[in-house]
Formats: C-alpha cells, sequence, structure tokens
C-alpha cells in the first residue's frame, strides 16, 4: 500500500495529491498522513465521493488515514432544483451602500428558508466567510439552512486569510478543489 506523507502540506494541496493519486490508481488502497482536521475532513469527503472507506487514527497532533475501495456509492440521483449551488463571493448583495448590502443578503438568505427547493451547497468565498463566522448576524440563517440539508461550507484559505479560521460557528470549512469540482458538477450556480 502507498503512503503519501502530506502532514507539512496546506489546504488545498493534500486533498489535490490526494484526489490526483486516487485518479492515477483506480481502485487501489491508500494510507494518507496529514497534520490537521481541515486537511482530514477534506479528504474523508473526497474519499466517500469517490467510493473509498476511510479508517482514521489519531498520531500526535495529525492524522493516519487508511484509504480502501469498496464505499457506498454517491447519490448521483439528484432532481435539478437539488443541484443548484448558491456562491456567496461577499457578505453583501448588490453594490453601493454596504449597510444596505449587508441587509439584503440577510434577508435574502431568511427569504432562502422559506423557499421550497434549496441549493444543495452554499459556498462562503472571499469576504462571504464571514457570514458564518461568532458575531455575524446571518449564522442562524445559515444553520436553519444546514438543518435543512444544505451543505453550508466555508473556503479555508479565505478563513485564514482574514484571521477567522477559528471563528466559524455555520457549517464547515472547505477547499478550492471541492469548490470548483462542485461548480463544475452544478447545474445551476447562484451568484446574488
Amino acid at each position: 500500500m502507498k503512503t503519501l506523507d502530506l502532514r507539512t502540506l496546506m489546504c488545498p494541496h493534500p486533498v489535490i495529491q490526494t484526489r490526483r493519486e486516487l485518479l492515477d490508481h483506480p481502485g487501489a488502497p491508500l494510507t494518507v498522513l496529514v497534520g490537521d482536521t481541515v486537511a482530514r475532513d477534506n479528504i474523508c469527503r473526497l474519499a466517500a465521493s469517490l467510493n473509498y472507506l476511510t479508517d482514521i487514527i489519531s498520531e500526535g497532533s495529525g492524522y493516519h488515514l487508511s484509504l480502501t475501495p469498496g464505499g457506498a456509492a454517491a447519490d448521483n440521483d439528484k432532481s435539478p432544483a437539488r443541484r443548484s449551488l448558491l456562491l456567496l463571493a461577499a457578505d453583501t448583495l448588490g453594490s453601493g451602500d454596504d449597510e444596505l448590502g449587508h441587509l439584503l443578503l440577510k434577508n435574502y438568505l431568511c427569504t432562502l428558508i422559506e423557499m421550497e427547493h434549496l441549493p444543495e451547497k452554499i459556498f462562503l468565498v472571499n469576504a462571504g466567510v464571514r457570514l458564518a463566522c461568532r458575531g455575524a448576524d446571518t449564522v442562524e440563517a445559515l444553520n436553519t439552512l444546514g438543518c435543512r440539508g444544505v451543505d453550508v461550507a466555508a473556503c479555508g484559505l479565505c478563513l485564514e486569510f482574514y484571521h477567522l479560521k477559528d471563528q466559524l460557528v455555520a457549517g464547515r470549512t472547505t477547499n478550492m478543489l471541492e469548490i470548483a469540482s462542485a461548480l463544475q458538477d452544478a447545474d445551476h450556480v447562484i451568484r446574488p
């Protein structure tokens, strides 16, 4: 079994190198060593999407991931309404007054909760990650959407850039590989 030692790499490199290895050697088991929970979680999601089972062993400050083929196939039978993605790249809606733009975006999210068809995922990038962080008045709406089955994910690099990595309270951390792949596969991308 091949081993990738990715403990010193920062997001998104661990998941990109793991994906490349799994695609280059389909069906082959793989051991991946990572140094943080973000890389661990990203690789676990990647493995599941490629039908691999993951066994996780905590080792000091890192993780030992054993990936073996045989996971359940991902649900690819989504209706078009569920294959839409919402991309929020700012903490405001529209341009002009930022206070009004933030109020509009908050109202948009609160209104979205009431809709029959919700997006499959909400990706928060750039200043949009602020919407899911401690103290934001949009956290409750994002958590409610999460409870209704919407996958809310904030860009890890963006959280680090704004020094908010430890402030995320709605959704989860993601990486650019997942965002780019999901945008490519989506039937509809909504960017208000």
